[in-house]
């Protein structure tokens, strides 16, 4: 009976209850990823191993499938070991990071740990007050240009001048908005993978 009770909770947690007397082929692509879940941690285990658990998901069904996750980990401590190559779900799901390469164990630790031992740089996007505003030539002193169109920069600058930066910036010129950001953690990692193998 309590395995009965756990099941179908898991069912409700992953929104299957309503199709659990549904043939799997007739379900939809993110329907069989939660069956697969589900499946996986019918028995209630310590440590579930994940490989792209939302490859090829809607929005929606992703982000179930992540709320599903955390709350598995939160509330039942499971160990979720998840390999992937979709960085939203490592960013949304994931304490600890592994990054392997051909065997080579590469970096283990916090996600920010990524961004603070590999990230040197970080973005700065300026909205200027008049969108019609060509590029100031200022602004090329100040970092690397990724981008300029309707009044809209993106500039790239050493992430220990970045204050100095944006306080340039609003200082020489009409700025109606800026916020600063970290470089996509893709981009990151792609270099890691591409340093290793210069090495």
């Amino acid at each position: 009976k309590d395995d009965d009770t756990y099941l179908e909770k898991l069912l409700v947690k992953l929104q299957l209850f309503e199709k659990k007397d549904n043939i799997i082929k007739s379900l939809s692509g993110g329907m069989k990823r939660r069956v697969m879940i589900a499946k996986a941690l019918s028995h209630n285990p310590q440590i579930l191993f994940l490989d792209e658990p939302t490859i090829g998901l809607d929005i929606v069904s992703q982000k179930t499938v992540r709320d599903f996750l955390k709350d598995l980990n939160k509330t039942k401590k499971t160990t979720i070991i998840l390999t992937s190559h979709y960085m939203a779900d490592i960013q949304e799901l994931c304490k600890r990071v592994l990054i392997i390469d051909h065997g080579k164990l590469f970096y283990d630790g916090e996600l920010q740990g990524i961004l603070d031992q590999f990230a040197d740089e970080k973005r700065i996007n300026v909205l200027f007050e008049d969108p019609s505003m060509p590029l100031p030539e200022k602004c090329k002193s100040i970092g690397s240009i990724e981008s300029f169109a309707d009044g809209k920069l993106q500039i790239r600058v050493n992430r220990k001048a970045v204050v100095q930066a944006s306080k340039d910036l609003l200082d020489m010129l009409p700025v109606a908005d800026l916020n600063i950001e970290e470089v996509p953690i893709e981009e990151i990692i792609r270099k890691i993978y591409a340093e290793s193998n210069s090495v």
